[in-house]
């Protein structure tokens, strides 16, 4: 089988970085993008499997030229990772307008018009594919301090589960969000971005201190994940949905008996609105 194409977004650190290795291991292309990707080196990479290309998310003509440039040297892209994206903490109250739109802009926006690039690549093309988004744990679930991050994880997911109803069979082209619990990157450290507490009604929360004492204490091995995104991906009929880490799983199914025994609980409203006869 010829190798696959991978074009991921956010290979800075963390798990596109991690995923870049474990597609040029495996025998694979990596197109390994950054918004300044003078900046990456990958051991295995060599001109023939790899190339590095500047990517913003929030910039059409930077992806669109992503692609092209992916086209040109590859002639296909047989996999899509959106896994650029940020972290916003604070009280929903702290946090600014502007930094609301920014955090949807990147992790929302961004994300969508990447998406479209690649289902219009791969349908033209004709050789169908995968897109993964990297979602997160609390793109199922609201997390204290993470609003507007969950806000944007959230949509991510009705989004592709709306759209992946919306694809043609024939078209081939398959869609799976990934949903991260703790992992040891720099995503609560460097990469994150707080919005401190200065109002004395949330005495109670310290995004930033929590964030501290958990960084790189986390269960989650990013390695590990990359190899799991990397198996999703080379399936027959990968899933829409896939948690990984331990306790991204216990909370995930904590949520459906949660879930499941509220729906029973209202039914009796649930089933009293229809029109009568």
């Amino acid at each position: 089988m010829a190798p696959r194409v991978f074009l991921i977004t956010g290979c800075s650190t963390g798990f596109g970085n991690e995923l870049v290795k474990v597609v040029l291991s495996k025998g694979d292309y990596a197109v390994a993008t950054a918004r300044n990707s003078s900046k990456l080196s990958f051991k295995d990479a060599s001109d023939s499997n790899s190339l590095l290309v500047d990517l913003d998310v929030t910039k059409k003509d930077s992806f669109e030229k992503a692609f092209d440039a992916a086209l040109d040297k590859f002639k296909r892209v047989d996999v899509v990772v959106n896994n650029a994206g940020y972290g916003l903490a604070g009280p929903f109250e702290a946090i600014s307008e502007l930094q609301m739109r920014k955090q949807m802009e990147i992790n929302f926006f961004g994300l969508v018009d990447v998406t479209c690039k690649a289902m219009e690549t791969m349908r033209d093309l004709k050789t169908g594919g995968v897109i993964q988004q990297v979602t997160s744990i609390g793109g199922q679930m609201g997390v204290p301090g993470f609003s507007i991050y969950c806000a944007s994880k959230w949509a991510v997911e009705g989004f592709t589960e709306a759209i992946s109803k919306e694809v043609k069979p024939e078209w081939g082209i398959k869609l799976t969000c990934i949903e991260p619990g703790g992992f040891r990157t720099d995503w609560s450290g460097p990469s994150m971005e707080f919005r401190e507490v200065k109002n004395d009604a949330y005495d109670h929360m310290d995004p930033k201190k929590r964030a501290s004492d958990r960084y790189m204490k986390q269960e989650g091995d990013p390695t590990k994940a990359a190899n799991v995104f990397y198996d999703l991906a080379v399936m027959d009929d990968p899933p829409l949905r896939c948690v990984v880490e331990t306790d991204a799983y216990k909370a995930i199914n904590s949520k459906i008996e949660t879930y499941k025994e509220n729906v029973k609980k209202f039914e009796k409203y649930s089933n009293s609105t229809d029109v009568d006869g």
